[in-house]
């Protein structure tokens, strides 16, 4: 794809990202200003930048700016900004009809989405999809397709885990603050195991014995907090995203599989943020040799138009009765439109083996940078899907400061990057896998200046 390349005209020798002055500016403000009046604080914002236009990796704001987009509007943009063959596929589609209800007029692009992702996701079995509009509407889904299947009530998810912000989300969602504070009561007979945390292992374990340790855990979890007759389902990212980008061992993820097997339990794999090629492989649960029962999707399915889906066995999606789960919106004509170019895109482009090189790159530049800055704790990821863990060196206390200073420095200088993790002390990197090599490592050498400034010594003055 064809990307329009900023000159550079600061002598600072970069070609992309370019801010000139405070942020925002001055249309930005004036944004700004009306946004406090109009819209709630409880509205979080990463940075204080309004869009003008967006292509591929970079955004270019209202005032003229021009960003590196380390976000990807957090993993929703695997395909790029405004990636041209899915424009044309929305337009095309709009210029038919933009909505039917698929409950009352079906349409063709509904059935050719769910063909195709019977095709490329986990699993030989016969599969059925339903389409919605966010991460959160499928979690919701799944889980009731999950009792209405088993007969069962039961839902087991994890700390740290993330699932959205409605009721059954924010109920198996770990971080209380700001996701559930005073926001419940939650609902019920939802149950939290305990997740593996690799970089927090104890010393004295090797990794086998710690994965061992943690699925010995969850053994006995079933036995002190519900019974496995009980439970309908386990969810499980495959790759915990806000949680702070935790890759559990192999076989713990396998481990747990294979108790819900056992036990007629469900497994959910949410792959909102693990999907669409973002850990290397077009779906996470690849990566650790697993058939999922029932898969959640969304965010980058279709490069930021509103769709989400759970796909599963066909036996278990059928359990519902007609009328029982749909939306009016859901599976939306333009989101199935754009989500089968963007799948064609992936394909052709080979976007997961591409994730696979940005992946290798990002932490290869972090493990260099460790030995300028000892903050840097823990280096990890699965394909593009990449975090680097601050803390302090003498310590061990998570860096939050820090990692909150170096957002607001690098969004300074023209790079969007996001925190995530209970602490807040990670930096979680969700590039467009279109991004090009030279604007990579552009970004990773402005946000490597930040944190060499940021970390360095200051200076003793004497008395």
């Amino acid at each position: 794809m064809t990307q329009v390349q900023s000159q550079d005209q600061s002598g600072t020798g970069r070609r992309f990202a370019r801010v000139t002055g405070e942020l925002p500016g001055e249309k930005g403000r004036a944004l700004l200003e009306r946004r406090q009046r109009h819209v709630p604080k409880g509205v979080g914002n990463n940075t204080p930048i309004f869009a003008e236009r967006a292509e591929g990796a970079l955004i270019y704001d209202v005032d003229g700016n021009v960003f590196l987009d380390f976000a990807g509007a957090i993993g929703t943009l695997n395909a790029g900004h405004c990636p041209p063959e899915v424009v044309r596929a929305i337009q095309e589609q709009a210029g038919k009809y933009i909505h039917t209800c698929f409950h009352v007029a079906m349409y063709e692009p509904y059935l050719q989405l769910a063909e195709k992702l019977a095709e490329i996701t986990p699993g030989s079995f016969a599969k059925k999809t339903i389409f919605l509009n966010s991460g959160a509407e499928a979690v919701e889904n799944a889980v009731k397709i999950a009792r209405k299947a088993t007969g069962r009530t039961g839902i087991v998810s994890f700390t740290r885990g993330f699932h959205g912000r409605t009721l059954m989300g924010m109920s198996l969602t770990s971080k209380v603050k700001p996701y559930k504070f005073q926001m419940g009561p939650f609902a019920p007979a939802t149950y939290k195991a305990p997740f593996p945390y690799p970089f927090h292992k104890p010393a004295s374990m090797t990794e086998e014995e710690y994965a061992a340790f943690c699925l010995k855990q969850f053994e006995d979890f079933l036995y002190t907090e519900v019974a496995p007759e009980e439970l309908a389902a386990v969810i499980m990212e495959p790759v915990q995203g806000e949680g702070g980008f935790i890759v559990p061992p192999k076989s713990f993820v396998q481990g747990v599989y294979e108790i819900c097997r056992r036990h007629g339990i469900l497994f959910i794999a949410d792959e909102i943020q693990t999907g669409f090629g973002r850990t290397g492989t077009m779906f996470a649960s690849t990566h650790f040799g697993i058939e999922p029962d029932l898969l959640t999707m969304s965010k980058s399915i279709a490069a930021g138009v509103p769709i989400s889906g759970v796909i599963g066995r066909a036996e278990l999606m059928d359990a519902p009765q007609p009328g029982e789960i749909g939306g009016t919106y859901g599976g939306s004509p333009l989101g199935c439109a754009a989500a089968l170019a963007v799948i064609e895109l992936m394909e052709r482009d080979r976007l997961p083996e591409r994730a696979v090189e940005i992946g290798e790159h990002i932490r290869s530049y972090f493990s260099e940078l460790q030995k300028d800055v000892p903050q840097i704790a823990d280096i990890r990821g699965l394909g593009a899907m990449c975090a680097v863990e601050f803390a302090d060196p003498a310590t061990g206390a998570p860096a939050k400061e820090l990692v909150a200073a170096v957002t607001k420095a690098c969004c300074a200088e023209g790079v969007i990057v996001l925190s995530a993790g209970v602490h807040g002390n990670v930096l979680r990197f969700l590039t467009p896998l279109v991004i090009t090599g030279e604007q990579l490592e552009e970004g990773l050498s402005i946000l490597g200046g930040v944190l060499r400034r940021l970390t360095a010594p200051q200076p003793t003055i004497g008395v």
